[in-house]
């Protein structure tokens, strides 16, 4: 099969390998010769598209012809142009769909003091202020044996903040850092801070609320002699605490799975983003949650979510997120529709649109049961959505600090880069799998090629990551690729 043709309404088809100008290609009823040729993840027309007339893909449009279009053209950003503005109206007309019938399962995880499950049992090194970056790299480099028995490893996770920060980006940075001390993967966390930063102890404890002693401990680099003997015995204290913990069977139903693409191609929305759709779907058919953010890649296509919101209460506080976010935009005079990268229109991405509809195949079919705030931890089970950028590492960040246990990072054109969390790569096209051996953990590209269904990969997903629950290691994790990233917007002292 050399294209596919995804709705019924589509005029579009999406090329699955490379079409030559001059090759005829039978796709769903339709019989088409390409005029030019036409790149994998590319579009093509499949009848005649009249200037100003709607192009249309996954039964949406995604974009308006800025001139006729031929029957056979190739359809992109040059006879092309997005119909999104700022102003949008929104509608409540609500859908359920039948989750599918999926047997129990259980992973083999570790249960915290406070009865949270965990997926990993590592010990964290949290700068409360970038001054001490390279006391934590130091701290992480001359403890390394303290990775012994249950402990599966000791990171830390530098940034630039904490301090010359004012207002919002301080709280939200206070925010992101306090709820990256409660997350369950971590066994032990030692918070690092200098002593003069605007992100005070105290103001950091206050953020952080109670806390496990024994879990969570903190030093003050100025306040003692030697930071890094000092550090070493608080890592000592952790690491014993930490090691009691042991693998034991946890239902799935305790998982929290966060959800993100990056570098999509016009394959995304086809193949990876609705293979993780389906596995959200099981998922939370067996009593878990998911979590799906990156806001602005839902312009365009807010309606196709917005019809899941649970009831009334859980739309008006989606279209406040998704308002919220354009606000930001134009507050900095920039325009919302201005989204796909370079990457994502080489790789057939046309328009914001067209990203959106293929980025919200994420998100299954299942109710929407919440809506989070940047950092907000998930409490409900089910589809959860946070508010975050569409940046990478942002926020897949983002998704950790809410408590994801594992990321699920579809894409189209690589990335190599871990979050806190276990940073699961999925690949839109075999060709990348194959390419980047180094990057990529799961091959979605077996859809395009037919040799299995949406369904069946969205099995396969589910069993692979419950053996990533179960404590087998990401190539984001062999490589030591863990980072984050704190969303900020206003003045740097």
């Amino acid at each position: 099969m050399k294209a596919i043709h995804i709705h019924p309404l589509d005029n579009v088809a999406v090329a699955l390998e490379d079409i030559r100008k001059g090759e005829t290609v039978q796709v769903d009823g339709f019989e088409v010769t390409a005029l030019e040729d036409v790149a994998r993840g590319h579009k093509i027309a499949l009848s005649a598209i009249a200037e100003g007339a709607a192009v249309t893909k996954y039964g949406n449009t995604i974009a308006l012809a800025t001139r006729g279009i031929e029957k056979g053209e190739w359809v992109h950003t040059h006879n092309v142009k997005t119909e999104l503005s700022e102003d949008a109206e929104y509608y409540y007309d609500h859908k359920v769909y039948d989750l599918p019938e999926v047997a129990p399962r259980t992973f083999r995880g570790y249960r915290r003091a406070d009865g949270r499950a965990a997926i990993r049992n590592e010990l964290w090194i949290i700068p409360i202020v970038g001054c001490v970056n390279g006391i934590a790299k130091e701290l992480v480099e001359s403890n390394q044996d303290l990775v012994t028995g249950s402990i599966d490893g000791l990171y830390y996770f530098p940034h630039p903040f904490g301090c010359s920060q004012l207002g919002d980006d301080l709280a939200q940075t206070k925010k992101l850092l306090t709820a990256l001390v409660k997350h369950p993967n971590a066994g032990g966390v030692l918070c690092l801070g200098l002593g003069c930063e605007n992100l005070v102890l105290d103001m950091f404890k206050e953020a952080l609320g109670p806390y496990d002693e024994n879990r969570v401990k903190f030093l003050i680099c100025q306040e003692v002699p030697d930071e890094i003997e000092a550090g070493t015995a608080l890592l000592k204290e952790l690491a014993a605490y930490a090691g009691q913990f042991k693998r034991e069977d946890i239902p799935a139903s305790e998982l929290v799975v966060g959800m993100k693409c990056g570098g999509s191609d016009g394959l995304s929305g086809i193949t990876a983003n609705p293979t993780v759709g389906r596995f959200s779907d099981r998922l939370i058919a067996l009593g878990g949650s998911t979590v799906l953010t990156e806001v602005p890649e839902m312009f365009g296509a807010e309606n196709i979510l917005f019809s899941r919101c649970m009831n009334q209460e859980v739309f008006e506080k989606a279209v406040k997120m998704v308002n919220d976010f354009k606000k930001y935009f134009t507050d900095h005079g920039q325009v919302v529709y201005e989204n796909p990268s370079p990457g994502n229109k080489a790789g057939g991405i046309t328009t914001l649109e067209d990203k959106s509809c293929g980025c919200v195949q994420k998100g299954g079919s299942a109710q929407i049961v919440d809506v989070l705030s940047y950092a907000e931890p998930v409490t409900k089970k089910g589809l959860n959505v946070l508010s975050g950028p569409g940046n990478d590492l942002v926020s897949a960040t983002d998704l950790t600090a809410a408590g994801a246990h594992l990321i699920l990072f579809t894409t189209g054109r690589g990335t190599p880069f871990g979050a806190p969390a276990p940073t699961v790569k999925i690949s839109t096209n075999t060709a990348l799998f194959e390419k980047k051996s180094s990057w990529i953990d799961f091959n979605a590209g077996t859809v395009a090629e037919g040799t299995e269904t949406l369904d069946e990969a969205g099995d396969r997903l589910l069993d692979y990551v419950l053996r990533v629950a179960s404590g087998e290691e990401t190539l984001a994790e062999k490589h030591g690729r863990r980072e984050i990233s704190i969303f900020k917007d206003g003045v740097v002292l």
